[in-house]
């Protein structure tokens, strides 16, 4: 989920209680449900997704100080609605009890192990020598990428499943915080160049890196869209996330393929199951193949591997 402001690491902890609303929108159809969610996530601190299986939609819940960032959640959500090919759908606002939601929010995002290999530990929670695993240290008001996305989870399993061909060199396209990028260069020797759209999630990304006591040379962030940056030209990794939405994975399927160096591993996620097969056919036309398909939830992650 993404961040909703400006807020230093471990920032949450120390706010006070605002105003909140909820925000609703109801009746989604599946193939809407990503880029929507997507939308609330840049203004809400919180979103959730609920199917309703009679009907076969979806409502998305989010929460967010009251009326913060209108000007950015009316964009998004028109956004959405072209990228969907629906009509704006009706938003819902309520107010919601202040009070300990917050405290709430941090008991919501304890310490998290994910697979055999990684623990997400929160900036509010001890942070004791930890033995036998690679822990990951973020803040629980910097929700997007946090471990609890089932998208973010399944790429980290899957990169447990790659870690043993060594990739030297990684891109982390849509990095969000800058969890997978932050992943592999704590468990690999391997550089990384972590990427996104947004200027608050590539400072996010960096407040991050340092948090993890990861240096610059180790972890490159930059603001880019897909593939365009001229530094980004005729390079090739070993290991690319691309943990972003179905359509654009399909529409940068050639480029990822790319960019992928022979022999090279790609884990593609924040597609919902019912989308794995558009992108993965996407992808087989770039001459990739798959290996793995994760499902968490009603989310799918792909890994997908070049020829040598």
């Amino acid at each position: 989920m993404r961040p909703s402001g400006p807020d230093a690491p471990g920032a949450l902890s120390r706010r006070r209680a605002e105003p909140l609303e909820s925000l609703v929108i109801d009746g989604l159809p599946e193939h809407a449900v990503p880029v929507f969610e997507a939308a609330l996530q840049q203004v809400c601190t919180t979103v959730a997704l609920f199917r309703d299986e009679p009907t076969d939609t979806w409502r998305i819940e989010g929460v967010r100080e009251a009326g913060a960032h209108d000007d950015d959640l009316d964009a998004a959500l028109a956004l959405a609605a072209m990228v969907a090919g629906i009509d704006p759908p009706a938003v819902l606002a309520a107010p919601v009890e202040a009070e300990g939601w917050l405290a709430r929010t941090v008991q919501a995002f304890p310490e998290m192990p994910v697979g055999r290999r990684f623990i997400i530990r929160p900036t509010h929670v001890p942070n004791p020598p930890t033995y036998g695993r690679v822990v990951l240290k973020l803040d629980a008001g910097l929700a997007f990428g946090s471990g609890e996305h089932a998208s973010t989870q399944g790429c980290l399993r899957a990169f447990e499943g790659v870690a043993h061909r060594h990739p030297r060199s990684v891109c982390d396209l849509g990095s969000g915080s800058g969890i997978l990028a932050m992943a592999a260069v704590k468990t690999l020797p391997c550089a990384a160049l972590a990427t996104d759209i947004e200027p608050w999630s590539v400072r996010v990304c960096e407040q991050n890196a340092r948090m993890n006591e990861i240096t610059p040379r180790r972890m490159r962030t930059i603001l880019a869209d897909g593939w365009k940056p001229r530094l980004m030209k005729g390079v090739r990794y070993d290991l690319i996330f691309a943990n972003i939405l179905a359509r654009p994975l399909c529409a940068m399927a050639r480029q990822l393929a790319l960019h992928l160096a022979p022999g090279g591993t790609a884990i593609l996620a924040g597609l919902l199951g019912t989308q794995a097969r558009m992108v993965l056919v996407a992808h087989r036309r770039a001459g990739l193949v798959m290996e793995r398909r994760i499902d968490v939830g009603p989310w799918t992650t792909l890994v997908l591997r070049r020829g040598g």
